[in-house]
């Protein structure tokens, strides 16, 4: 009986009880709580978050020793499915983990006596069928359902991400309607006020009341933007920790020395790498939106080769043309850089190419790009042209608007969010910039991108064509295993031995054994974390004087920067490269090695 159980009378009906000794076995539970919670008559949604949560949770927990799992119906006044993960030791499950189940589930509950177990729980539907029966027949049919496959519950999870998408686009759109609904109230206030001010003139008290209503509406309308924010913002961050997941996985999948697929397997495997992609790029444009419309999206203002980026750009969206279609790019790209954000350039471009070329049938997309001075200052001018079927005149204005998208038969053929231009002009005005557009029916459009180019900064450690830093050792710490397996080529890369470290316990022994080059440091980890091990690597006089670079996948705004003084950068861990390491490091690892030659010299 579980503690939750025995605190309250109720007595639980288990369902299953198994070792959870390793990923196949976490991935065999999170299915097994699936398909209970649908044969149990449960909603998707709930269906989807208690799953999402139990493998978020117990995924978290695995390597803990006796680790079990166990799910079991709980009967009462509102009877419930419950999963329970207990296990010996120290080990806990991320504090953020257990916020989210807090709010996504009905029971949340951590008990540490006489050993640690957490319990998860949903409600059940009711029926006239006794619970007991219920039990004995689920139980039937979960024992019926053999092994787990990798490949399918890959796919069942992306399913279930596509459908919490959707979900929250239809989220959005209820507060958008909810919002114009709130405008109109508005709209009928004041005229009311207006119609009545003469009266009311008379009747102080009148004016007073109505004055306050006002301020009420607008105080809700304040109010619900901002919750739209936030919650643009926390589906987001919700969805790019699975989605990366999935997509880290895919890659382990395909790596060479990964067990061989067939060809067909390859193929889906291959189809839900790129779903994910699309999907993360979707997430982090919703995320961008969020933080600018709440002023925390800030430019980072470096050289940027626009040969280099328009050559990548080329090879991402060459294939997506249409049949009839062509992308044609600019042979005299300017070869001077321009001082801008890399990142936030390039996903301006790639969404009006890609809104160009999903609309352009026949003919051609041409990117020009050319220079120019106003007011003594150089600005950089990208002009994309396209032959496609065009935009009417007065639907040109609200194709800014987000999630709008022009009606016609053509959008019949063309999905899409109706964020891609929104979203790039957005950009565009972070970076000082302004975007125009004007468009033809039948004709085609023309989108023009003005950002400053400069003045032209010099490059942090010299050459920006010198060879990347090469290091003899590199010491990375790290819990989550699929980051650190995607991650290892760009390591590779950078340093000639590379040590990763997953237990964060064991860090600061490793580090002080090893002395290496460099230490790569997650922030979310079970204690000590990632602010813990900085500060101990600062305090420690032996290893206080080696470069830190902070990974993390949160959200800049939300880092407690007072306790990261002591690292040397931090960096986000989706756009991880070994340039931008070797640029990271370059300066500190090249002041070592001038005071080491100093050294020697004397």
């Amino acid at each position: 009986m579980t503690a939750a159980a025995a605190a309250s009378g109720d007595d639980p009906l288990v369902l299953l009880s198994l070792a959870v000794t390793g990923d196949r076995k976490m991935l065999a539970m999170r299915r097994d709580v699936q398909e209970a919670c649908r044969r149990l008559g449960m909603s998707e949604a709930e269906t989807v978050r208690l799953a999402t949560v139990v493998g978020e949770v117990g995924g978290s927990l695995l390597g803990a020793r006796g680790l079990t799992g166990r799910l079991a119906l709980v009967d009462g006044e509102r009877p419930r499915i419950t999963a329970v993960f207990g296990w010996s030791g120290a080990l806990r499950p991320p504090e953020g983990a257990l916020d989210a189940a807090r709010r996504l589930l009905h029971t949340c509950e951590l008990h540490d006596n006489p050993f640690s177990q957490v319990i998860l729980g949903q409600p059940v539907p009711q029926t006239s069928q006794p619970l007991a029966e219920r039990a004995a027949g689920l139980r039937e049919e979960l024992m019926g359902l053999g092994d787990v496959s990798m490949g399918e519950e890959l796919r069942s999870q992306n399913h279930d991400l596509l459908a919490a998408l959707q979900q929250a686009r239809a989220h959005q759109e209820e507060l958008q309607r909810l919002n114009q609904e709130l405008e109109e109230t508005n709209q009928g206030v004041m005229a009311l006020y207006a119609e009545l001010s003469s009266e009311l003139e008379a009747t102080n008290s009148g004016v007073v009341a109505l004055y306050a209503e006002l301020e009420e509406k607008t105080r809700e309308l304040s109010l619900l933007n901002k919750a739209k924010t936030r919650f643009w913002a926390n589906v987001s961050h919700e969805l790019r920790s699975p989605v990366n997941g999935v997509l880290g996985l895919t890659r382990l999948l395909l790596a060479t020395g990964a067990e061989p697929l067939t060809d067909e397997q390859v193929q889906q495997v291959q189809m839900i790498a790129s779903a994910g992609s699309t999907m993360l790029a979707l997430v982090e444009e919703l995320l961008d939106v969020a933080k600018a419309e709440s002023g925390r999206l800030e430019p980072e203002l470096v050289p940027v080769d626009l040969r280099m980026l328009l050559h990548q750009m080329r090879g991402t969206l060459s294939g997506t043309a249409q049949p009839g279609a062509s992308l044609v790019f600019p042979d005299d790209a300017p070869q001077q850089p321009v001082v801008t954000d890399e990142v936030m350039l390039t996903r301006i471009l790639r969404n009006v190419l890609s809104n160009s070329l999903k609309f352009t049938a026949q003919g051609e997309v041409v990117l020009r790009v050319e220079r120019a001075e106003r007011a003594g200052r150089p600005w950089c001018v990208l002009t994309v042209t396209d032959t496609g079927i065009g935009i009417p005149v007065e639907e040109q204005a609200r194709v800014f608007e987000e999630f709008y998208q022009v009606r016609g038969p053509h959008q019949r053929a063309h999905s899409g969010t109706g964020l891609g231009l929104p979203y790039a002009r957005r950009l565009t005005e972070l970076l000082g910039g302004r975007m125009m557009l004007d468009s033809t029916p039948g004709e085609g459009t023309r989108v023009v991108v003005e950002i400053p180019a400069g003045p032209h900064a010099a490059t942090p450690g010299g050459d920006p064509a010198a060879a990347p830093v090469q290091l003899d050792l590199l010491v990375v710490v790290d819990d989550d295993p699929v980051f650190r397996a995607t991650v290892r080529p760009v390591l590779a890369e950078l340093a000639r031995e590379v040590v990763e470290v997953g237990d964060s316990s064991e860090a600061v022994a490793v580090i002080r054994r090893r002395l290496p080059d460099a230490v790569l440091l997650d922030l979310s980890m079970p204690p000590p974390d990632g602010y813990q091990l900085l500060a101990r690597l600062a305090d420690d006089p032996g290893l206080s004087r080696l470069p830190v670079v902070v990974l993390t996948s949160n959200d800049p705004s939300g880092l407690e920067n007072s306790r990261l003084a002591h690292a040397q950068a931090v960096l986000g861990k989706t756009h991880l490269s070994a340039a931008r390491l070797a640029d990271v490091l370059a300066p500190v690892l090249g002041r070592r090695a001038a005071a080491g030659a100093g050294t020697e010299e004397r």
